[in-house]
């Protein structure tokens, strides 16, 4: 038995877990543990088997072969959610709140307090209350999931499970979307927890989080346990070295040099919408012009509102010298200009549905044909996309929400670009994907540019922002506050101007 693997200090194992869907194996002979009082950190590339091994640890799906022992014992966990009866608790990295019921009813959903027969709604309202002041969450327990942030919704997920008196707490990316400041709120909740002595699985591409807040790390590749190591004894590089089985040296590409006499292929000026205010810019053709700032600082309301999104209240656009105003999306892929969101999930795919529809929807007009859609030309395309994009999936006919995310942000890469368009708009393009797929997508946006297509990065990933970047504007409160270029394109400028320390009226 590996590293690691200890019975009498375990709360939580998974002995020699070996999982196929049909004839595809996913996981060979996997071996974890986690102990109380201790966060222990999974990680891997997409694909590796991470969720899958989390599902397996909470009764999600059944393991083809292995053993899962509880306290040392070897049990058949409940399915559906049951274990949480058993103190095991996963947070999805897909958020599962009813969204028009309140935080207090989502909570105390299926285990509601009464009193005589009848709601006591007091009693749950204080007790949400205090569950909310304890995580540093300023929100009222009668708000409703529909109104809140996506943070504030997955501090919800957290305080839900936190209610339950979990003993093993496992977390799928709970910090995708959390703020640097909603993180360290939440990594003190983990502290405590651990003080505690719950057991804590933790599931990060974020390697900086995965160093500072875990005891312990395993690592998985391919479905293979590569090694389980203590935190303290890996550096960085180490764990990304480890997932990928390959030096990340060149995680960046070398950046070409801007043509400074480049045609500006988008011109914008003096544009206002909901978010964003007097905001003007332009792009060059072949440049990648990045886009930083807190978060709410107005980067994604802008483009929204120049692709036909979000209604412009004044201001004017110009593409290729003439001006513009785009009704929809569709007009502006018509005129070669390509929005990939940043919320693939709820907005950029068809979950449900196979890949071959994701990647043809946006682009349909193209393979419609005098009799319908040309199905042959669909499967062609998909074939390129596949090879070009390198999306990994067990079996060609799989529903696009059983893919690993890395996968389906590299689709969602394929659909837009599937429309041939001259300016690409990428809105946070590695969020919740692991590092070696990072370096992919870094590598097809740097050949994007030399291939003279204009890409627009919005990110709140400073290190790509640095490193892909010609040019870098900084907004705050849906304004501008500076552009930057050259060696001006380090973190101390680009903070100083997101935190309103620099800018108009301020130097």
């Amino acid at each position: 038995m590996p590293d690691g693997i200890n019975d009498i200090f375990s709360v939580l194992q998974a002995d020699r877990i070996s999982k196929s869907f049909g004839s595809v194996p996913v996981l060979f002979s996997v071996n974890m543990d986690v102990r109380p009082g201790e966060v222990h950190a999974l990680i891997g590339e997409n694909g590796a088997g991470k969720s899958t091994l989390m599902k397996i640890l909470s009764g999600f799906h059944d393991p083809t072969s292995g053993r899962i022992l509880f306290d040392g014992e070897e049990v058949v966990l409940p399915p559906n959610g049951g274990a949480e009866m058993l103190g095991i608790v996963l947070i999805h990295q897909e958020l599962n709140l009813a969204e028009q019921m309140t935080v207090e009813e989502n909570i105390f959903l299926g285990r509601e307090l009464t009193k005589n027969g009848i709601l006591d709604r007091q009693r749950m309202q204080a007790q949400v209350q205090e569950y909310l002041q304890d995580i540093g969450l300023d929100i009222a327990p009668t708000a409703r999931i529909s109104d809140l942030s996506i943070a504030e919704k997955q501090m919800v997920e957290i305080v839900k499970a936190i209610s339950r008196n979990a003993r093993v707490l496992i977390m799928d990316e709970p910090t995708a979307v959390l703020t640097e400041a909603e993180t360290e709120v939440f990594f003190r909740q983990v502290t405590k927890l651990k003080e505690k002595g719950v057991a804590i699985v933790f599931v990060s591409h974020k390697l900086s989080e995965v160093k500072e807040i875990s005891d312990r790390i395993t690592i998985l590749r391919d479905g293979q346990w590569i090694g389980t190591k203590e935190a303290g004894d890996m550096s960085l590089d180490a764990m990304a070295q480890m997932m990928v089985g390959r030096e990340l040296s060149d995680l960046y590409p070398p950046m070409r040099e801007a043509d400074v006499d480049a045609d500006r292929v988008l011109q914008v000026a003096n544009l206002t919408a909901a978010g964003v205010k007097d905001v003007s810019f332009d792009l060059k053709r072949g440049e990648i012009l990045g886009f930083s700032g807190l978060i709410g600082a107005g980067r994604t309301s802008v483009f929204e509102a120049i692709c036909g999104l979000e209604p412009i209240i004044s201001g004017t656009i110009h593409v290729n010298g003439a001006e513009t105003r785009f009704a929809s999306v569709a007009a502006a892929r018509d005129a070669g200009i390509a929005y990939l969101t940043k919320d693939r999930k709820a907005k950029g795919l068809l979950l449900d549905k196979k890949m071959r529809p994701n990647l043809t929807l946006f682009s349909l007009p193209k393979f419609v044909k005098r009799f319908g859609l040309d199905i042959k030309s669909e499967d062609a395309a998909l074939e390129r996309a596949v090879r070009r994009f390198d999306i990994r999936a067990r079996d060609p006919d799989i529903s696009v929400g059983d893919m690993s995310g890395g996968n389906q942000q590299k689709l969602l890469l394929a659909k837009v670009m599937e429309s041939e368009p001259q300016i690409v708009i990428i809105d946070e393009p590695t969020r919740g994907i692991d590092v070696g797929t990072k370096q992919q997508v870094y590598h097809f946006v740097t050949a994007l540019a030399a291939e003279g297509v204009s890409v627009v990065v919005i990110s709140s990933e400073m290190p790509e922002i640095i490193g892909l970047c010609h040019r870098v504007i900084v907004m705050r409160d849906g304004r501008t506050t500076g552009t930057l270029e050259g060696d001006g394109i380090n973190e101390t400028e680009i903070v100083r101007y997101a935190a309103g320390l620099k800018g108009e009226g301020l130097e």
